[in-house]
């Protein structure tokens, strides 16, 4: 089922087999997908792609600096009919929502995203409600420096489980993508090829998956080198710890194992641990995250078998 899920969005999306997987990863561990880079560069593309794939409810929202909390959540109001308050739920109660240049709402609007992120719960007139599950959060980003944008809340941050840059295709690969889009858009041929039951179930699969005790104290000591980092201000939260752990357990899962190896940890140090580090006034001049985190992998002694 996964690889039939991967075969039908790569019918529209050309050379993404790995960001593909990615965000396959990302809903068997129940987390959220920031897609993060320049304008038309197939973010939007690729997160419809993957909702249409999936046999469940879809919403999309459009941030913009006049977003309010109740476009999102949804509001109490009084209905004069029956003379009682009722609950209008919003667009967050789908399984896949899609949030579309995240960072163009303000402060305001992106704190309403945290309680639903985190816990899988809306609050509306002091009554909590669940969310549909499975539920995954895949928004993108355009970067910081574009015009009118705002920058996330570290807090926010940290509730995605991975980063993607798909960054700009080979000159090759865009004249696939050209013959491709020459006749018709090749996502209106795009069927469901999974069901959330499904989904539910392979979830259930990935948490049997072994975490033996030596990855996780290597998973741990790069952890721990993220918060004594001399270029580095605020290290991977527990948080992060978690969603390291649960990341690699689904790609294990996808790639047909019921073990983890450093090879799994490995491949997502950088979309995993990207974005839950700050650097400090001297990092921030001196390096990158990405030359940060490949230095704390090469620095941390991995695990052989015995």
């Amino acid at each position: 089922m996964l690889q039939k899920m991967k075969e039908t969005i790569s019918q529209v999306m050309v050379d993404k087999e790995n960001e593909i997987e990615l965000m396959m990863i990302a809903l068997l561990s129940d987390g959220h997908i920031l897609l993060e880079d320049v304008p038309g560069t197939g973010k939007t593309t690729m997160a419809k792609c993957f909702s249409k794939s999936i046999e469940g409810t879809f919403s999309r929202l459009q941030f913009t600096p006049d977003t309010l909390p109740s476009d999102i959540l949804g509001q109490e109001y009084f209905d004069m009919k029956e003379s009682d308050f009722k609950t209008r739920k919003g667009p967050v109660f789908s399984n896949v929502l899609l949030i579309d240049e995240i960072n163009r709402a303000v402060p305001r609007t992106q704190s309403a995203l945290l309680e639903l992120m985190e816990e899988k719960n809306v609050t509306l007139g002091g009554v909590t409600a669940p969310l549909p599950q499975p539920f995954i959060v895949i928004a993108t980003q355009n970067p910081f420096d574009a015009t009118g944008t705002f920058p996330l809340p570290d807090a926010q941050l940290d509730r995605f489980l991975l980063t993607i840059k798909q960054g700009y295709p080979s000159p090759k690969h865009e004249k696939m993508m050209l013959k491709r889009f020459r006749l018709k858009n090749p996502m209106d041929s795009i069927d469901s090829v999974i069901s959330v039951e499904e989904v539910l179930n392979m979830k259930e699969g990935v948490k049997k998956v072994l975490v033996s005790d030596d990855m996780e104290d290597y998973l741990l000591d790069i952890i721990q080198s993220t918060r004594k980092h001399k270029f580095v201000d605020i290290g991977v939260s527990p948080r992060g710890s978690l969603a390291f752990m649960r990341a690699i357990q689904a790609r294990a899962y996808i790639h047909g194992r019921d073990y983890c190896t450093p090879e799994d940890i490995k491949a997502l140090s950088q979309p995993l641990l990207s974005h839950r580090i700050v650097l400090n006034v001297e990092g921030e001049v001196k390096a990158t995250k990405g030359h940060i985190i490949q230095e704390i992998m090469d620095g941390v002694t991995v695990p052989v078998e015995a």
